[in-house]
Formats: structure tokens, C-alpha cells, sequence
């Protein structure tokens, strides 16, 4: 046997072992709770919201932080946020399952919540694919299997109806501003990246180390940007965001293409996402139709 064909075959059988034994996890967390709608703790925003979306809301007994969609989730209990979980809490509410973010909870908090014996999920969704994945195990570990199956269902033919509508248009140039201060923007493997993929947006910094890079204006001056994309949360708007104003001689600025995003939407990973998703399509769409109609009418974008 070829050296190549054995590490092919070794990583293919290290990775059917690691799914087997992610099944197998997941099949014991759901003989252990099936008898039963089980209590919840969603430790993160997105997990309520998807809760909710499989009918399984009325069953979570505490979050954290922000946890602010739907309406009926800001009356549940909080017992914690990003920084520090009240594990006290926890104990005292002994939930039957805990979804936990994987990178987004502290990680010392949940390592003593499963050294406690609480059975914990971990939900990590870093794309619309993986988004449609956590409904149906959400279904499955709290006795909502059908709806979920409708919510994934639903979502993933809405998605491919988005990327067949826009995915073949005319490339536009695009700088994403996740933060003004210092000015940081994507690359491949963040969240927000499959937007503009989906969208037709080019971005010259995808090819960035992180998913996450901080960029000096210097290297957004030289890039010829055609939109500016700025999620901003209801209350940054018109306080956090880059004053891109201050550069003119960017044609984003110059042909006042900036697109606002509602990043409360934008940035959390469920359903709602794709409301976000077809928004930033539709004013790309314009922003390619004003080019459009300067190149016929002979002004250039510079």
C-alpha cells in the first residue's frame, strides 16, 4: 500500500470515528432525556432564538445576556452572560440539558458544569449549513423533531433560492466593518464571509490569518472599494460606526455606496439570518445598477 493511501485511509478512520463518537454522545443525551420534554438552559442568544423557532421556548428555564428575540424570551430568567456563568444558578435550577456556545461561554465555567454531571451540548454554528444542522439535533434532544425538521427544511430552500437568485452577478468590491475601533474587518472562516460569497462581494482582505483581522486604512484606500458594509446594532447606529465620510477619494464614499446592516440580525446565527443575507443582496443589487448607469453614462467610479 501506497504511504499516500494509508494516511488517506487513517484520516478517513479517524474521522468516522470522531462522528461515531459525536452520534454516540448525542444518541446517550437523547435515551437519557427522551421521556420527557426536558427543562433547558440556552446559554447564548442564538440557541433561544432557535429553541423558539422548533416550538421548544416554553422549555427553557434560563440564559444569558441578551437573549432578546422572540419577544416571550426577554422574560427568562438570566443567570449569566459571555464573561462569567452563575454556576450556583445552574445547581439550583438542575436542568435535564444545557446548549452551551462552545466559543462564546467561558470555557472554565463549562468544564466545572460538566465536571458537576449536567448534560451538555455544545452549539457552534459557523455557517447556514451548520445553522440548519443544530435545529434538527435541537429537535431531537428536546422532543420537537418535526417542527425542527420544517424550520431546517424551510431555511435551507430559502437560502438556495437566495444563492441562485444573486450568486452569478457582476463581482462588486466590498469592505465589511465589524469594528471602528481599531478598524477590523473578515476573512474566510468568519460568520459573516459567506454573505458576501453569496452575495457576488469580493473582499480583498479574505485571504487574512484570521477570520477577524485588524486593518490600518492605508491597505482599504489602496482597494478600490466599491461598497461599504456597516452592521450596525440599534444602538450604535450613528455613534460606533467608521466615519468613512473622511475619505472621499474611496468610490464607496465618493458614490455614497455605504450599506447599513442591522448587525442584531446579521451576527446571530439563526433563521433570521437570512433576513440579513437578502438585505445586503438587494442593496448590492442597487449599488450595482448606480455603477451600472455611471459607466453608461461615462463617469467613472474614481
Amino acid at each position: 500500500m501506497k504511504l499516500t493511501q494509508f494516511f488517506c485511509l487513517a484520516i478517513i478512520a479517524v474521522l468516522s470515528t470522531t462522528r461515531a463518537q459525536a452520534n454516540n454522545v448525542d444518541d446517550k443525551l437523547i435515551s437519557v432525556i427522551e421521556t420527557s420534554k426536558p427543562k433547558i438552559i440556552a446559554l447564548s442568544p442564538h440557541i433561544v432564538e432557535m429553541l423558539f423557532d422548533i416550538g421548544a421556548g416554553e422549555q427553557i428555564i434560563a440564559s444569558t445576556e441578551y437573549a432578546n428575540y422572540p419577544l416571550a424570551a426577554k422574560k427568562i430568567p438570566r443567570i449569566g452572560s459571555s464573561m462569567r456563568i452563575q454556576l450556583e444558578r445552574v445547581i439550583e435550577l438542575q436542568p435535564d440539558l444545557i446548549i452551551a456556545w462552545k466559543s462564546g461561554n467561558p470555557s472554565d465555567d463549562l468544564a466545572r458544569i460538566k465536571q458537576l454531571g449536567f448534560n451538555v451540548v455544545y452549539s457552534q454554528p459557523d455557517s447556514f449549513n451548520d445553522v440548519a444542522k443544530e435545529l434538527r439535533l435541537f429537535g431531537k434532544l428536546t422532543g420537537h423533531s418535526k417542527q425542527a425538521e420544517q424550520v431546517a427544511t424551510k431555511f435551507l430552500a430559502d437560502l438556495a433560492d437566495i444563492k441562485k437568485k444573486y450568486g452569478n452577478e457582476k463581482p462588486l468590491t466590498g469592505f465589511y466593518e465589524v469594528w471602528s475601533r481599531p478598524l477590523t474587518t473578515i476573512a474566510k472562516g468568519s460568520w459573516p464571509q459567506q454573505f458576501l460569497d453569496i452575495c457576488s462581494i469580493n473582499n480583498p482582505f479574505e485571504t487574512a490569518e484570521t477570520g477577524y483581522p485588524q486593518v490600518n486604512i492605508e491597505k482599504v484606500l489602496q482597494a478600490n472599494i466599491d461598497v461599504i458594509i456597516q452592521p450596525l446594532s440599534k444602538k450604535q447606529a450613528g455613534v460606533d460606526g467608521y466615519n468613512w465620510q473622511q475619505w472621499p477619494i474611496l468610490p464607496a464614499v465618493k458614490h455614497q455606496q455605504i450599506i447599513i446592516l442591522d448587525a442584531d440580525i446579521a451576527h446571530r446565527m439563526t433563521t433570521r439570518s437570512l433576513h440579513a443575507l437578502t438585505d445586503l443582496c438587494q442593496q448590492a443589487d442597487k449599488s450595482r445598477t448606480y455603477y451600472q448607469q455611471n459607466t453608461d453614462n461615462k463617469v467613472s467610479k474614481n
